[in-house]
Protein backbone atom coordinates (compact mmCIF):
# COMPACT_ATOMS: atom_id res chain seq x y z
CA UNK A 1 0.00 0.00 0.00
CA UNK A 2 1.70 3.10 -1.21
CA UNK A 3 0.90 6.51 0.70
CA UNK A 4 1.56 10.24 -1.58
CA UNK A 5 3.26 12.55 0.75
CA UNK A 6 2.56 16.50 -0.80
CA UNK A 7 6.44 17.27 -0.72
CA UNK A 8 9.60 15.18 0.05
CA UNK A 9 11.07 16.13 3.99
CA UNK A 10 14.46 15.58 5.46
CA UNK A 11 13.95 12.61 8.46
CA UNK A 12 13.98 13.09 11.83
CA UNK A 13 16.54 11.17 14.01
CA UNK A 14 14.65 9.60 16.79
CA UNK A 15 17.47 8.32 19.70
CA UNK A 16 15.85 5.63 22.46
CA UNK A 17 17.04 5.30 25.50
CA UNK A 18 16.68 2.00 26.73
CA UNK A 19 17.20 1.55 30.82
CA UNK A 20 17.29 -1.70 31.99
CA UNK A 21 14.16 -3.35 33.18
CA UNK A 22 12.61 -0.96 30.35
CA UNK A 23 9.06 -2.56 28.85
CA UNK A 24 9.42 -3.78 25.33
CA UNK A 25 5.58 -3.58 24.23
CA UNK A 26 5.83 0.20 25.38
CA UNK A 27 9.12 0.44 22.79
CA UNK A 28 7.53 -1.31 19.78
CA UNK A 29 4.18 0.58 20.12
CA UNK A 30 6.49 3.99 19.67
CA UNK A 31 8.39 2.41 16.66
CA UNK A 32 5.99 0.66 14.84
CA UNK A 33 4.22 3.54 13.75
CA UNK A 34 7.60 5.37 12.13
CA UNK A 35 8.40 2.43 10.20
CA UNK A 36 4.89 2.39 8.83
CA UNK A 37 5.15 5.80 8.56
CA UNK A 38 8.43 5.66 5.90
CA UNK A 39 6.73 2.44 4.29
CA UNK A 40 3.31 3.93 3.53
CA UNK A 41 5.09 7.24 2.05
CA UNK A 42 7.98 5.51 0.43
CA UNK A 43 9.87 8.03 2.31
CA UNK A 44 12.61 7.98 5.09
CA UNK A 45 10.81 10.38 7.12
CA UNK A 46 12.20 8.49 10.42
CA UNK A 47 15.44 7.09 11.80
CA UNK A 48 15.99 4.95 14.86
CA UNK A 49 18.58 4.66 17.21
CA UNK A 50 18.72 2.65 20.35
CA UNK A 51 21.22 3.76 22.88
CA UNK A 52 22.55 2.43 26.52
CA UNK A 53 25.53 3.42 28.88
CA UNK A 54 28.07 2.24 27.15
CA UNK A 55 26.43 0.55 24.77
CA UNK A 56 25.94 -2.47 27.03
CA UNK A 57 23.44 -4.78 26.60
CA UNK A 58 20.10 -4.37 28.67
CA UNK A 59 17.23 -6.33 29.32
CA UNK A 60 13.94 -6.05 28.99
CA UNK A 61 10.94 -6.41 31.92
CA UNK A 62 10.35 -9.64 30.27
CA UNK A 63 13.84 -11.02 30.49
CA UNK A 64 14.63 -10.39 27.05
CA UNK A 65 17.99 -9.39 26.26
CA UNK A 66 18.11 -6.40 23.81
CA UNK A 67 21.53 -5.20 22.04
CA UNK A 68 21.42 -1.68 21.51
CA UNK A 69 22.42 0.07 18.32
CA UNK A 70 24.95 1.92 20.09
CA UNK A 71 26.77 3.92 23.47
CA UNK A 72 25.12 7.10 24.21
CA UNK A 73 28.68 8.40 24.07
CA UNK A 74 28.17 8.07 20.38
CA UNK A 75 24.75 9.43 19.47
CA UNK A 76 24.83 11.55 16.46
CA UNK A 77 22.41 14.53 16.23
CA UNK A 78 19.02 13.99 17.47
CA UNK A 79 15.99 15.52 16.89
CA UNK A 80 13.83 13.93 19.15
CA UNK A 81 14.83 11.43 22.43
CA UNK A 82 12.67 9.36 23.60
CA UNK A 83 13.36 7.14 27.43
CA UNK A 84 11.91 3.90 27.60
CA UNK A 85 11.51 3.06 31.24
CA UNK A 86 9.52 0.12 32.93
CA UNK A 87 10.17 -1.69 36.39
CA UNK A 88 12.92 -0.62 39.01
CA UNK A 89 12.91 2.75 37.56
CA UNK A 90 14.08 4.36 40.63
CA UNK A 91 17.13 2.66 40.25
CA UNK A 92 17.54 2.51 36.64
CA UNK A 93 18.15 5.71 36.39
CA UNK A 94 21.96 6.98 36.79
CA UNK A 95 23.93 10.03 36.87
CA UNK A 96 25.51 9.70 33.63
CA UNK A 97 21.64 9.41 32.08
CA UNK A 98 20.93 12.41 33.99
CA UNK A 99 24.42 14.01 32.63
CA UNK A 100 23.20 12.83 28.91
CA UNK A 101 19.75 13.80 29.44
CA UNK A 102 20.47 17.20 29.90
CA UNK A 103 23.18 17.36 27.24
CA UNK A 104 20.13 16.32 24.87
CA UNK A 105 17.48 18.57 25.94
CA UNK A 106 19.88 21.65 24.78
CA UNK A 107 20.56 19.97 21.66
CA UNK A 108 17.48 18.18 20.66
CA UNK A 109 14.07 19.65 19.34
CA UNK A 110 12.08 17.37 21.57
CA UNK A 111 12.25 15.11 24.24
CA UNK A 112 10.28 11.85 25.49
CA UNK A 113 9.32 9.16 27.61
CA UNK A 114 7.19 6.26 27.83
CA UNK A 115 5.82 4.04 30.10
CA UNK A 116 7.77 5.07 33.07
CA UNK A 117 11.07 7.04 30.80
CA UNK A 118 9.33 10.53 32.33
CA UNK A 119 10.70 9.47 35.90
CA UNK A 120 13.89 9.60 34.21
CA UNK A 121 12.56 13.58 32.13
CA UNK A 122 11.74 14.31 35.70
CA UNK A 123 14.78 13.67 37.64
CA UNK A 124 16.83 15.13 34.93
CA UNK A 125 14.59 18.39 35.48
CA UNK A 126 12.85 18.64 32.53
CA UNK A 127 9.79 18.40 33.09
CA UNK A 128 9.43 21.06 35.65
CA UNK A 129 6.69 22.93 34.79
CA UNK A 130 5.04 20.20 32.13
CA UNK A 131 2.34 18.23 32.02
CA UNK A 132 3.15 14.97 32.35
CA UNK A 133 1.99 11.34 32.42
CA UNK A 134 3.13 8.24 33.76
CA UNK A 135 2.12 4.83 33.85
CA UNK A 136 -0.34 4.65 36.75
CA UNK A 137 1.55 2.48 39.16
CA UNK A 138 3.90 5.78 39.64
CA UNK A 139 1.60 8.78 39.70
CA UNK A 140 1.51 9.40 43.31
CA UNK A 141 5.02 7.98 43.35
CA UNK A 142 6.17 10.28 40.89
CA UNK A 143 4.08 13.49 42.41
CA UNK A 144 5.74 12.83 45.55
CA UNK A 145 9.13 13.26 44.42
CA UNK A 146 8.86 15.66 42.02
CA UNK A 147 5.99 18.19 43.21
CA UNK A 148 7.00 20.66 40.40
CA UNK A 149 5.80 18.32 37.51
CA UNK A 150 2.49 18.69 36.64
CA UNK A 151 1.24 14.50 36.98
CA UNK A 152 -1.98 13.73 34.56
CA UNK A 153 -3.38 9.86 34.23
CA UNK A 154 -3.74 10.54 30.67
CA UNK A 155 -3.12 7.75 28.42
CA UNK A 156 -0.26 10.72 26.86
CA UNK A 157 0.60 14.05 27.14
CA UNK A 158 1.85 16.59 24.88
CA UNK A 159 3.04 19.41 26.44
CA UNK A 160 5.56 21.83 24.13
CA UNK A 161 8.42 20.13 23.14
CA UNK A 162 7.99 17.45 26.01
CA UNK A 163 5.69 14.52 25.36
CA UNK A 164 5.37 11.62 27.50
CA UNK A 165 3.05 8.38 27.43
CA UNK A 166 1.65 5.80 30.21
CA UNK A 167 2.64 2.27 29.08
CA UNK A 168 1.13 -0.77 26.97
CA UNK A 169 -0.05 0.67 23.92
CA UNK A 170 -0.39 4.38 25.04
CA UNK A 171 2.76 5.46 23.23
CA UNK A 172 1.05 3.87 19.79
CA UNK A 173 -1.66 6.54 20.35
CA UNK A 174 1.15 9.45 21.38
CA UNK A 175 3.34 8.69 18.40
CA UNK A 176 0.38 8.97 15.77
CA UNK A 177 -0.47 11.93 17.08
CA UNK A 178 2.97 13.48 16.73
CA UNK A 179 3.38 11.89 12.98
CA UNK A 180 -0.09 13.86 12.33
CA UNK A 181 1.60 17.35 13.82
CA UNK A 182 4.51 16.25 11.13
CA UNK A 183 2.82 14.91 8.71
CA UNK A 184 -0.76 15.11 8.78
CA UNK A 185 -3.74 13.02 10.29
CA UNK A 186 -4.33 11.36 6.92
CA UNK A 187 -0.92 9.57 7.45
CA UNK A 188 -1.78 8.78 10.71
CA UNK A 189 -5.35 7.47 9.73
CA UNK A 190 -3.64 5.17 7.33
CA UNK A 191 -0.89 3.74 9.95
CA UNK A 192 -3.98 3.03 12.40
CA UNK A 193 -5.71 1.30 9.59
CA UNK A 194 -2.47 -0.53 9.14
CA UNK A 195 -2.47 -1.76 12.33
CA UNK A 196 -6.13 -2.67 12.74
CA UNK A 197 -6.10 0.03 15.41
CA UNK A 198 -9.93 1.34 15.33
CA UNK A 199 -9.59 4.77 17.49
CA UNK A 200 -6.65 6.61 17.84
CA UNK A 201 -7.20 7.79 21.59
CA UNK A 202 -6.37 11.27 22.87
CA UNK A 203 -4.74 13.52 25.52
CA UNK A 204 -8.40 13.36 27.19
CA UNK A 205 -8.67 9.19 27.52
CA UNK A 206 -7.45 8.28 30.73
CA UNK A 207 -6.17 5.42 32.68
CA UNK A 208 -8.02 3.48 34.66
CA UNK A 209 -6.27 3.45 38.02
CA UNK A 210 -7.32 0.31 40.07
CA UNK A 211 -9.10 1.61 43.29
CA UNK A 212 -6.76 -1.55 45.10
CA UNK A 213 -3.58 0.61 43.67
CA UNK A 214 -5.41 3.52 45.64
CA UNK A 215 -6.14 1.95 48.81
CA UNK A 216 -3.43 -0.56 49.11
CA UNK A 217 -4.89 -3.10 51.43
CA UNK A 218 -6.73 -0.74 53.23
CA UNK A 219 -10.66 -0.47 53.22
CA UNK A 220 -11.56 -4.00 51.53
CA UNK A 221 -14.99 -3.40 52.33
CA UNK A 222 -14.85 -0.03 50.11
CA UNK A 223 -13.15 -2.01 47.72
CA UNK A 224 -15.84 -4.36 47.50
CA UNK A 225 -19.01 -2.11 47.30
CA UNK A 226 -17.36 -0.42 43.87
CA UNK A 227 -16.48 -3.90 42.90
CA UNK A 228 -20.45 -4.13 43.31
CA UNK A 229 -20.97 -1.06 41.32
CA UNK A 230 -19.21 -1.74 38.53
CA UNK A 231 -20.71 -5.02 37.72
CA UNK A 232 -24.09 -3.40 37.94
CA UNK A 233 -24.45 0.20 36.07
CA UNK A 234 -27.37 -1.56 33.94
CA UNK A 235 -29.83 -2.04 37.51
CA UNK A 236 -28.02 0.06 40.27
CA UNK A 237 -28.46 -1.80 43.66
CA UNK A 238 -29.82 0.59 46.19
CA UNK A 239 -26.74 1.97 48.63
CA UNK A 240 -28.71 0.93 51.83
CA UNK A 241 -28.87 -3.04 50.02
CA UNK A 242 -24.83 -2.74 49.55
CA UNK A 243 -24.29 -1.45 53.25
CA UNK A 244 -26.20 -4.62 54.46
CA UNK A 245 -23.97 -6.55 52.04
CA UNK A 246 -20.66 -5.55 53.27
CA UNK A 247 -22.21 -5.16 57.27
CA UNK A 248 -22.53 -1.40 57.60
CA UNK A 249 -24.98 1.04 57.68
CA UNK A 250 -25.56 3.30 55.69
CA UNK A 251 -23.98 6.44 57.49
CA UNK A 252 -20.55 4.09 57.35
CA UNK A 253 -20.81 3.75 54.22
CA UNK A 254 -20.80 7.24 53.23
CA UNK A 255 -18.53 8.42 55.71
CA UNK A 256 -16.07 5.84 54.32
CA UNK A 257 -16.88 7.02 50.58
CA UNK A 258 -16.51 10.89 51.97
CA UNK A 259 -13.03 10.24 53.68
CA UNK A 260 -11.14 8.03 50.95
CA UNK A 261 -12.51 9.18 47.45
CA UNK A 262 -14.37 12.66 48.46
CA UNK A 263 -17.04 11.73 46.78
CA UNK A 264 -20.88 10.34 48.45
CA UNK A 265 -21.39 7.17 47.50
CA UNK A 266 -24.40 7.98 44.78
CA UNK A 267 -22.13 10.35 43.18
CA UNK A 268 -19.79 8.23 43.00
CA UNK A 269 -22.10 5.39 41.60
CA UNK A 270 -23.19 7.89 38.86
CA UNK A 271 -20.04 8.52 37.78
CA UNK A 272 -19.05 5.16 37.01
CA UNK A 273 -22.45 4.98 34.84
CA UNK A 274 -21.78 7.90 33.12
CA UNK A 275 -17.83 7.14 32.11
CA UNK A 276 -19.10 3.88 31.15
CA UNK A 277 -21.45 5.72 29.02
CA UNK A 278 -18.76 8.01 27.53
CA UNK A 279 -16.78 4.65 26.64
CA UNK A 280 -19.54 3.72 24.77
CA UNK A 281 -20.29 6.82 22.86
CA UNK A 282 -17.06 6.98 21.65
CA UNK A 283 -16.32 3.33 20.58
CA UNK A 284 -19.63 1.76 19.85
CA UNK A 285 -22.46 2.88 17.58
CA UNK A 286 -25.06 1.84 19.97
CA UNK A 287 -28.09 4.35 19.98
CA UNK A 288 -28.20 7.54 22.77
CA UNK A 289 -31.91 5.90 24.28
CA UNK A 290 -30.27 2.44 24.44
CA UNK A 291 -27.05 3.66 26.03
CA UNK A 292 -29.03 5.36 28.28
CA UNK A 293 -30.49 2.22 29.69
CA UNK A 294 -27.57 0.13 29.38
CA UNK A 295 -25.84 2.37 31.72
CA UNK A 296 -29.01 2.36 34.31
CA UNK A 297 -30.46 5.73 33.65
CA UNK A 298 -34.67 5.83 33.80
CA UNK A 299 -34.92 8.32 30.92
CA UNK A 300 -32.86 9.16 27.81
CA UNK A 301 -33.21 12.91 29.14
CA UNK A 302 -32.18 12.45 32.22
CA UNK A 303 -29.11 10.59 31.05
CA UNK A 304 -28.41 13.58 28.90
CA UNK A 305 -29.03 15.92 31.63
CA UNK A 306 -26.59 14.19 33.84
CA UNK A 307 -23.97 13.80 31.42
CA UNK A 308 -23.97 17.41 30.11
CA UNK A 309 -23.18 18.54 34.25
CA UNK A 310 -20.66 15.80 34.66
CA UNK A 311 -18.77 16.42 31.28
CA UNK A 312 -19.91 20.13 30.15
CA UNK A 313 -21.28 18.86 26.30
CA UNK A 314 -24.44 16.73 25.64
CA UNK A 315 -23.93 13.26 24.28
CA UNK A 316 -24.96 13.68 21.09
CA UNK A 317 -22.15 16.08 20.92
CA UNK A 318 -19.74 13.87 22.15
CA UNK A 319 -20.69 11.04 19.81
CA UNK A 320 -20.17 14.09 16.87
CA UNK A 321 -16.72 15.27 18.44
CA UNK A 322 -15.26 11.15 18.56
CA UNK A 323 -16.68 10.71 14.92
CA UNK A 324 -14.47 13.27 13.60
CA UNK A 325 -11.53 13.37 16.19
CA UNK A 326 -8.64 12.00 14.23
CA UNK A 327 -9.04 14.73 12.58
CA UNK A 328 -8.43 17.43 14.92
CA UNK A 329 -4.52 18.61 14.82
CA UNK A 330 -2.55 19.86 17.99
CA UNK A 331 -3.81 23.72 16.65
CA UNK A 332 -7.41 22.83 17.08
CA UNK A 333 -6.80 21.65 20.36
CA UNK A 334 -5.32 24.79 21.02
CA UNK A 335 -8.29 26.52 19.56
CA UNK A 336 -11.16 24.27 21.20
CA UNK A 337 -14.79 25.15 21.64
CA UNK A 338 -15.18 26.64 25.24
CA UNK A 339 -17.32 22.85 25.82
CA UNK A 340 -14.34 21.25 24.74
CA UNK A 341 -12.50 23.31 27.21
CA UNK A 342 -14.52 23.02 30.03
CA UNK A 343 -14.46 19.04 29.15
CA UNK A 344 -11.00 19.19 29.95
CA UNK A 345 -11.05 21.58 33.07
CA UNK A 346 -13.70 18.67 34.25
CA UNK A 347 -11.17 16.35 33.96
CA UNK A 348 -8.18 17.83 35.15
CA UNK A 349 -10.14 18.39 38.33
CA UNK A 350 -11.04 14.91 38.63
CA UNK A 351 -7.70 13.86 38.44
CA UNK A 352 -6.96 16.15 41.26
CA UNK A 353 -9.45 14.59 43.29
CA UNK A 354 -7.70 10.72 42.82
CA UNK A 355 -4.06 12.27 43.58
CA UNK A 356 -6.13 14.09 46.93
CA UNK A 357 -7.63 10.23 47.34
CA UNK A 358 -3.80 8.45 47.48
CA UNK A 359 -2.75 11.39 49.67
CA UNK A 360 -5.41 10.47 51.80
CA UNK A 361 -4.42 6.75 52.29
CA UNK A 362 -1.32 7.60 52.42
CA UNK A 363 -0.94 9.52 55.94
Amino acid sequence: MAYDTPRAVPPQTIGFLLLDQFTLISLASAVEPLRMANQLTGQELYRWHTFTLGGAQVWASDGMPITPDSSIDDALLLDTVIVCGGTGIQSAVTRDHIIWLRTQARRTKRMGGVCTGSWALAQAGLLDGFDCSVHWEFLAAMQEAFPRVNLSSSLFTLDRDRFTSSGGTAPMDMMLHLISRDHGHELSAAISDMFVYERIRNEQDHQRVPLKHMLGTHQPKLQEIVALMEANLEEPIDLDELANYVGLSRRQLERLFQKYLKSSPSRYYLKLRLIRARQLLKQTSISIVELSVVCGFVSTPHFSKCYRECFGIPPSDERLVAQTQPQVTARAVEQASPSARQVSLLEQARDESTFASIKIVKS
